[in-house]
């Protein structure tokens, strides 16, 4: 069984930063694609940014120049950099990882952030 726990989430004003983490646990031979998405209230949920096993990254154009994704692989942690946040960035964020030896997705339980104007 894989766990994922996301932290780093909270209230921050409207140009601020937060980091988030993702620790990965359980039974990982190896992850391959990694991601943060995020849910506002009554939207659907959206991708932020994704990374691969060779450290391609992709990112949503709302959040270019601003995010950054990065992965520690010998800790199986995920994080996203936000920095310059705006009160649009307001949701729950969630991370994922693509396990290719099982094609399986996992996903975190979620963490809010919040940006007041």
């Amino acid at each position: 069984q894989v766990q994922l726990v996301e932290s780093g989430g909270g209230l921050v004003q409207a140009g601020g930063s937060l980091r988030l983490s993702c620790a990965a646990s359980g039974s990982i031979v190896s992850i391959n694609a990694m991601g943060w998405y995020r849910q506002a209230p009554g939207k659907q949920r959206d991708v932020v940014a994704t990374i691969t096993s060779g450290v391609s990254t992709n990112y949503a154009d709302s959040v270019k120049g601003r995010f950054t994704i990065s992965r520690d692989n010998a800790n199986n942690t995920l994080y996203l950099q936000m920095n310059n946040l705006k009160p649009e960035d307001t949701a729950v964020y969630y991370c994922n990882i693509f396990v290719g030896a099982t094609r399986t997705l996992y996903w975190g339980q979620g963490t809010q952030v919040t940006v007041s104007s």
